[in-house]
């Protein structure tokens, strides 16, 4: 396994999908994570913003954890999230939850490669990807990959849960 490997990056290689890590450097005091990445990733590689996926950790009306994959330039609707995870209602999970469940830090948290494999729902609009982007388990490195496979790993559903 290559240097710096993470769970993420293991997962992706032992599902023997086709994928790349792209590293970029991270602003050790910045917060914006996802926005970090759409301005290092659409300038070294030309893509658009929109191929750019932020991970988010919510918290069902069950008490479970879940996460929601979607854009970096739009919203989680917590409502469609919700729903397209069968529960009632969801809000976002604590920090320090999200984190000890999954095994990732905030702005660094990967769908692949869960300490604990949690339910997820991926915005609908990956489907008209032919490559996605995501956190590929540290903050400042990212994993390109189809969104099939991305869908097939995570046992992800589905849904229209960004909005602009």
């Amino acid at each position: 396994m290559a240097a710096g490997s993470t769970p993420a990056i293991r997962a992706a290689a032992e599902a023997e999908v086709l994928y790349r890590v792209h590293a970029y450097p991270h602003t050790p005091r910045g917060t914006s994570y996802g926005i970090e990445a759409v301005e290092a990733l659409c300038v070294e590689l030309g893509v658009v913003a929109e191929q750019i996926f932020k991970t988010l950790v919510i918290e069902l009306s069950t008490g479970a954890l879940a996460v929601a994959v979607l854009p970096v330039p739009r919203t989680l609707s917590l409502k469609a999230a919700a729903k397209a995870l069968s529960a009632s209602k969801a809000v976002m999970a604590d920090k320090t939850r999200a984190e000890r469940t999954t095994g990732y830090v905030l702005g660094g948290i990967s769908p692949l490669g869960q300490r604990t494999s949690l339910p997820t729902v991926i915005d609908d609009s990956a489907l008209a990807l032919d490559r996605m982007f995501c956190s590929a388990g540290r903050r400042g490195l990212e994993i390109e990959l189809a969104p099939a496979d991305l869908i097939r790993m995570t046992a992800a559903v589905t849904a229209p849960v960004a909005s602009a």
